[in-house]
């Protein structure tokens, strides 16, 4: 894959609140309305375990290009509340600005008691350095101080004026207002048309118009308010682009729900658990779809559900426990439908006995996984890469079984499509590798080639008779056996969790358990036969390099932008794993072999993917680039390593960026 090398425009905006005062919904906006005026987004949301109260944020950086990924400098900060200031005002880079409430301006730091300890003397002892208090004026001057513009709105007046125009003199209702309206004061300042926030707004709220007109009103007064008050000479702005392909803006979970719809899934399963279960919830709200893609949408160049073109209906069942998650998958696909459940961590655990009694019947279930930090609950909503290697080994004793992780949001759909295709094709469990950094995110994508989606339902049997019994587990020369769902006509077996014959009845014979394991484990050897290589490992940057960076996952986006960032001085080919389990080891071999320095970036303690390099080809990493403080990688500091790699190399980075 080519990198992006003629990037004209990066700009990089956050807004945070505590959680609860419409954060995400703000940054949604801000998102849609970016992607209406012809800007590629990428946004990253982050945020506490706890429902309400607690301080969270969204950054989204809006390019001319592609962007894969968020960076670490803020040119623009959007807050209504101290502590965002507080937390973030040191982000902003010179010549950037802060929007701030003026109100606020004489909060104090020691009466933030949701700033952890040690961050809240890391601002004091650096407001102390430079001879300041502990005021919101005085980290505002610090931040002036170092070449950032101020913009104060007295939020609390405009939205006194919103309420004349409206008829509301009840504050607490105009309140839920603020946060747009700090997104109106973002569009002022970017001197950017103020109709692509009314499309924003309009998609945001589509099903409360009376939402959507105050919140009109509200971001006209902010946006002349800043017009009025504020010199036109902010060094960053969005002026419409045009030219751009049509993309649709989406969140990771949402475009593996459109996914499992256009897979032919049809049983999902699910326990509450972050952040699996926002796809969970929005396949409750497609149980029956009927979206036709020629309709008169509003606003369909960006619209996700302008990609689901089928009508039909998906059972979603959300179950008392993830043992039963997994359980009633199971017992649907024996059915012959498509079925699959989604967990994170913990809930995986739990699901490790049901994953072998799937492993040892051969059923195409799937197990969508999105990973958070561990162990235990760990980081509940925040992310990690942690576990790889529980997914390829879980379960007690061998069952084949594939491991595939997404780099991107497309690739999470057409994995998502193939994870079902390899479940019934080769008849075991798939395990579909996501995480928090994926799941929580919003881009502008383009899906190109849906029609041409191809479903495999692998070696299903009819109805007709046989002069023999049906052998559901019929030893053949690739070990797949044909399938005949429960229920079949003329095709009786039996389903246990004990060793059993090609019937299903149990079996204790030496030598029928020899031929049964090798049965069932010979599938990997045909997997790694007939799944193409590009769907195992891809391939970018320069090829012809010496020195190579592996890894997989969610850490692709940041590290392609970073390898972009760093220009042509510095040649890396980048080999993405796809496929983790089977491990293409002869191709990554084949690669690797004479590479000078391999630099394995992942976002786990010990280099997972390194050990089942090392595992499979007897090749080890030079060199580790490693995080697992929670927050996913931003371009700049793979960048920021990637550099410190080349020129000292070091051979641990452990980065520790991220708010």
């Amino acid at each position: 894959m080519a990198l992006i090398r003629n990037r004209k425009f990066l700009f990089s905006w956050m807004i945070g609140g505590a959680q609860g005062t419409g954060v995400d919904s703000s940054a949604n906006v801000y998102a849609y309305a970016a992607a209406s005026a012809g800007y590629y987004v990428y946004g990253k949301r982050e945020y506490y375990s706890n429902i309400k109260g607690r301080h969270s944020y969204f950054s989204v950086v809006a390019s001319d290009a592609p962007v894969n990924s968020i960076i670490d400098d803020v040119h623009l900060l959007a807050s209504f509340d101290a502590e965002t200031v507080f937390r973030h005002a040191s982000e902003v880079v010179h010549g950037g600005g802060i929007i701030y409430d003026k109100d606020l301006v004489g909060e104090r730091l020691k009466n933030i008691p949701t700033i952890e300890t040690r961050l809240a003397n890391e601002i004091r002892g650096e407001l102390e350095k430079n001879g300041l208090g502990d005021t919101l004026m005085d980290v505002l001057k610090l931040a002036e101080s170092r070449g950032v513009r101020l913009f104060p709105i007295p939020y609390i007046d405009l939205l006194k004026k919103v309420g004349e125009i409206i008829g509301q003199s009840q504050l607490s209702a105009l309140m839920r207002m603020v946060n747009t309206m700090a997104v109106a004061a973002s569009f002022a300042i970017l001197n950017a048309d103020l109709t692509h926030l009314y499309k924003g707004l309009s998609y945001s709220f589509r099903a409360k118009k009376k939402i959507v007109d105050m919140n009109i009103k509200a971001c006209e007064v902010v946006y002349d308010y800043v017009k009025s008050n504020f010199s036109n000479d902010f060094p960053y702005s969005l002026p419409n682009l045009t030219g751009r392909e049509e993309v649709m803006l989406i969140s990771g979970t949402s475009i593996v729900g459109i996914a499992k719809l256009y897979a032919g899934c049809r049983f999902q399963t699910y326990y509450p658990i972050t952040p699996a279960a926002d796809e969970c919830v929005y396949l409750e709200d497609k149980m029956t779809f009927n979206i036709d893609a020629s309709s008169d949408l509003e606003y369909p160049s960006i619209a996700e559900t302008k990609t689901i073109m089928d009508k039909g209906n998906i059972v979603v069942i959300q179950t008392e426990d993830e043992i039963a998650a997994i359980n009633m998958a199971i017992g649907a696909a024996l059915t012959g439908v498509r079925a699959s459940t989604s967990t994170s961590g913990p809930g995986f655990s739990l699901m490790a006995e049901g994953l072998g009694w799937a492993g040892m019947n051969e059923v195409p279930v799937v197990v969508t996984h999105y990973q958070r930090g561990a162990p235990s609950t760990g980081l509940p909503t925040r992310h990690e890469q942690g576990d790889l290697l529980f997914s390829v080994f879980t379960g007690h004793g061998e069952f084949p079984r594939i491991v595939i992780a997404s780099g991107d949001m497309i690739e999470a759909f057409y994995d998502t499509i193939k994870a079902f295709n390899y479940a019934e094709k080769y008849q075991v469990p798939v395990i579909h590798l996501l995480d928090k950094a994926i799941a929580n995110s919003t881009q502008t994508l383009k899906l190109s080639d849906i029609k041409e989606t191809i479903i495999e339902r692998g070696e299903l049997v009819g109805d007709s008779l046989s002069d023999e019994p049906y052998r559901r587990f019929k030893i053949t020369e690739t070990g797949i056996s044909p399938r005949a769902p429960l229920g079949s006509r003329n095709h009786i077996y039996w389903n246990t969790g004990d060793e059993h014959d090609e019937y299903g009845h149990i079996d204790e014979d030496p030598v029928n358990r020899t031929r049964m394991m090798e049965k069932r484990m010979g599938k990997l050897r045909i997997i790694e036969e007939e799944v193409p290589d590009k769907d195992r490992v891809a391939i970018h940057g320069e090829e012809s390099s010496e020195n190579w960076i592996l890894s997989w996952g969610s850490t692709k986006g940041a590290i392609l932008d970073a390898l972009e960032f760093l220009g042509n001085g510095y040649e890396f080919g980048f080999m993405q794993v796809k496929m983790l389990h089977p491990f293409p080891g002869k191709i990554v071999y084949n690669i690797l072999k004479n590479a000078k320095r391999i630099i394995d970036i992942e976002q786990n303690y010990s280099g997972q993917a390194g050990r089942l390099l090392t595992m499979n080809t007897g090749i080890r990493p030079t060199n580790y680039i490693l995080k697992y403080n929670g927050r996913p990688f931003s371009s700049t500091e793979i960048r920021d390593a990637l550099i410190e790699v080349m020129k000292r190399d070091t051979k641990r980075i452990v980065m520790n960026r991220g708010g």
